[in-house]
C-alpha cells in the first residue's frame, strides 16, 4: 500500500490561496451617463453589458441581474450617480456595497470602464471589498433633511453679508453697536429703513431692553449717506433673508415630522433647561433625542442640541455598527495615523475625511475654550501642549468616545468638573514620576512645608 507523500512548500502555499467567498458577485463602474457591470462568465454570454443612468435602463439592469442569479452588488463612485441605482438595486432584494474609489485605483493599466467593473467584480468574489457605511432608510431621510438645512443656513448667511455690506456702504455703522444685524433690535432698525424712516433718534428707539449700547450711541451710528442703489440692495437683502427664514422654518417641520416617526427607546421625561443655540431649530430637538436614544447627549459639555442632531442624523441610533470606540473615531476620522514603515513612525496625522459628524464635533470642541468642565481643563492642557488645531482634534476624539459609549450602553454623562481632572492628571504624573525614578535606581520624597504662621 502507497502513501500519500508529504505536501511541499509549494503545495502548501497553494492551498492558501484565495477563497472564493461571493459566486454570484457583480461589480458596477458608476458614471454620469453609463454604468458598467460586470458578472461571471459562467453566467451569461455578455459578462460585461453597459446601461445608460435612465431609470428604465436601470429597472432594465436591475432585472438582468436578479434574472442570472446575481445575489450581491459591489459599485464604485466618487460622486451623487449612483444614488438611483443603488436604490433601484436595494428594491430588487439585492445586496449593495459602495466603496471607495481610492481602495480599488492602486493596480495601474486598468483606464477603461470595463477593466474597472470587470476589476471589481474580482475583489468582490473573493471577499477583499468593504463597503461604506450607509444607515438605514430612516436615518437616512433624517440626513438629508439636516444637509438640506445647513444649505439654507448657508445661503441665508451670504444675504445677511450683503446687508451688513449695503449699510456700511450707506455708512451706517448697525455692526458697531448690535452684536448680531439680524436680531430685535437690528432688524427692526432695518425694516423701518426701508419703509422710509431716516431720522436717527426714531431708528434708535427701536432699542430692545437687552442691548448693552445706549439710544444715543446708536443713534449716533445711524448717521448715514442714503442712495438709492445702495437702499435697493440692502431691500433685496431683507427680501432673501425672510425667504430663507420661511424656507428654513419649513424644513424644521420637515425634521420634526421625521424624528416622530423614530421607535421610542424610553418614555418622554422633562430635561432640565439648558441655553437653546441660535442656529438650532424651533421646535424641542432635545426631548426627541432623548425618546430616541434614551440618553441625554447634550449633557456632555459643548454638545448642544444641534450639534447632537448632526451627529445622530449622520451616524444614526445604532452603534453596532462599529466593534468597538476606537473602530467609530476612525470611521469619523478622529484617530491618529499610522504610517509606518520600516519599523518607523513616518507619520500619525489624522487622515482627511470629509466626515459632518467630526466636523460638528471639532466645532463644539472649539467652544469649550473657556469652560469650567473636565473637558474644558483637558482642552486647554492639550491647546498648551500640541497647538490649538491638534487639541480641537484631541478633544472630538474625547466626545465621539464619550457619545459611543452613551449610545451603546445607555449610560448617562456625569460632569465631575476641573478640579477632579486636574487633580486625576496630578496624580498620573507623580505616578509616572515615581516609575522613572524607580528605573533610574532613586526614590521620589514628598517634601513637606510648614504652613507660614
Amino acid at each position: 500500500m502507497k502513501h500519500n507523500p508529504k505536501p511541499t512548500k509549494a503545495q502548501k502555499r497553494i492551498s492558501g490561496h484565495l477563497k472564493t467567498v461571493n459566486l454570484y458577485a457583480a461589480g458596477i463602474d458608476i458614471g454620469s451617463e453609463f454604468h458598467f457591470v460586470a458578472v461571471p462568465e459562467e453566467l451569461d454570454d455578455k459578462p460585461v453589458r453597459s446601461f445608460a443612468c435612465f431609470t428604465a435602463d436601470l429597472e432594465m439592469m436591475a432585472q438582468w441581474l436578479v434574472c442570472i442569479g446575481i445575489t450581491t452588488v459591489v459599485m464604485e463612485s466618487t460622486g451623487i450617480y449612483w444614488i438611483p441605482a443603488f436604490e433601484m438595486l436595494e428594491e430588487h432584494g439585492l445586496e449593495v456595497r459602495l466603496v471607495n474609489a481610492r481602495h480599488v485605483k492602486n493596480v495601474p493599466g486598468r483606464k477603461s470602464d470595463v477593466q474597472d467593473c470587470q476589476w471589481l467584480q474580482q475583489l468582490h468574489t473573493h471577499g477583499l471589498l468593504e463597503g461604506a457605511f450607509r444607515p438605514e432608510d430612516q436615518v437616512c431621510a433624517l440626513r438629508a433633511y439636516m444637509r438640506q438645512r445647513e444649505t439654507l443656513i448657508r445661503y441665508r448667511a451670504s444675504h445677511i453679508q450683503h446687508m451688513q455690506k449695503a449699510l456700511r456702504q450707506m455708512n451706517l455703522l448697525l455692526d458697531n453697536v448690535v452684536s448680531d444685524v439680524t436680531g430685535k433690535t437690528g432688524m427692526s432698525i432695518i425694516r423701518s429703513i426701508l419703509r422710509g424712516e431716516r431720522d436717527p433718534v426714531v431708528l434708535a428707539s427701536h432699542r430692545d431692553s437687552h442691548c448693552k449700547k445706549s439710544e444715543q450711541v446708536i443713534a449716533k451710528s445711524l448717521h448715514g449717506h442714503y442712495r438709492a442703489e445702495h437702499l435697493f440692495a440692502l431691500k433685496q437683502a431683507v427680501e432673501l433673508y425672510d425667504f430663507y427664514e420661511k424656507e428654513i422654518e419649513a424644513c424644521d417641520k420637515a425634521l420634526e415630522n421625521q424624528l416622530s416617526q423614530f421607535d421610542d427607546q424610553v418614555e418622554s421625561a422633562s430635561l432640565p433647561a439648558k441655553r437653546k443655540s441660535a442656529s438650532a431649530p424651533g421646535f424641542d430637538v432635545r426631548a426627541h433625542l432623548y425618546r430616541m436614544t434614551g440618553v441625554d447627549l447634550t449633557a456632555i459639555e459643548g454638545i448642544e442640541e444641534n450639534t447632537a442632531l448632526k451627529v445622530i442624523s449622520e451616524t444614526g441610533t445604532d452603534m453596532n455598527r462599529w466593534p468597538t470606540e476606537k473602530h467609530f473615531c476612525s470611521w469619523l476620522g478622529l484617530s491618529p495615523g499610522n504610517k509606518i514603515s520600516g519599523g518607523k513612525v513616518l507619520s500619525s496625522k489624522t487622515k482627511r475625511i470629509p466626515n459632518r459628524a467630526a466636523s460638528a464635533l471639532r466645532m463644539a470642541a472649539l467652544t469649550l475654550v473657556n469652560s469650567k468642565s473636565a473637558l474644558g481643563a483637558y482642552y486647554r492642557r492639550m491647546r498648551s501642549k500640541l497647538g490649538a488645531p491638534k487639541a480641537i482634534t484631541a478633544t472630538a476624539h474625547k466626545l465621539a468616545r464619550l457619545i459611543y459609549s452613551m449610545l451603546k450602553n445607555g449610560s448617562e454623562y456625569v460632569e465631575r468638573g476641573q478640579d477632579y481632572y486636574e487633580e486625576q492628571y496630578r496624580d498620573r504624573v507623580i505616578k509616572n514620576m515615581k516609575k522613572r525614578a524607580e528605573e533610574m535606581g532613586y526614590k521620589l520624597v514628598r517634601v513637606e512645608t510648614a504652613s507660614p504662621a
